[in-house]
């Protein structure tokens, strides 16, 4: 167990609560509190003021904006690297003699995923790599659209 023990300022402090006595019969309000008049006129001035929360929320928006082209981006690296891998094992099959045909049916497949990232260059670089697909399945008889 955590016990603090040096005293921590500003918090829970009691010091602003408002005992104000009046002028007049003190025996009668001793102990009693008052609301200041300064109180109420910061509430006052403060009712005009945006609100902070909704700064938040357009901060909240952009971050979600930012995070969804993040996202795309990642996706369309997958997709890519993906592409390439099948391609690699194709390459391998080739140089074996046997081409599997459950690689060529997932790579149809993939081929057929369209994956934007919003960004062109990295969006060339994934047609680029999804037309070298296309062209290595063409040699073996798929022709992919």
């Amino acid at each position: 167990m955590l016990v603090r023990s040096t005293p921590v300022s500003g918090l829970n402090s009691t010091s602003k609560v408002g005992t104000k006595r009046r002028k007049g019969s003190e025996g009668e309000q001793a102990g009693a509190f008052a609301v200041e008049e300064e109180t109420t006129t910061v509430a006052q001035s403060q009712a005009g003021v945006p609100t902070p929360s909704l700064q938040g929320v357009d901060s909240l928006l952009a971050l979600q904006q930012m995070d969804v082209q993040v996202d795309d981006k990642r996706r369309a690296v997958q997709h890519g690297n993906k592409l390439l891998d099948q391609l690699d094992a194709l390459r391998i099959d080739l140089l074996q003699g046997k081409v599997q045909p459950e690689r060529l049916e997932r790579l149809v497949g993939n081929l057929s995923m369209q994956v934007k990232s919003g960004n062109p260059g990295l969006d060339k670089v994934v047609e680029d790599i999804e037309l070298r697909a296309r062209i290595e399945l063409a040699k073996l008889g798929h022709y992919v659209e």
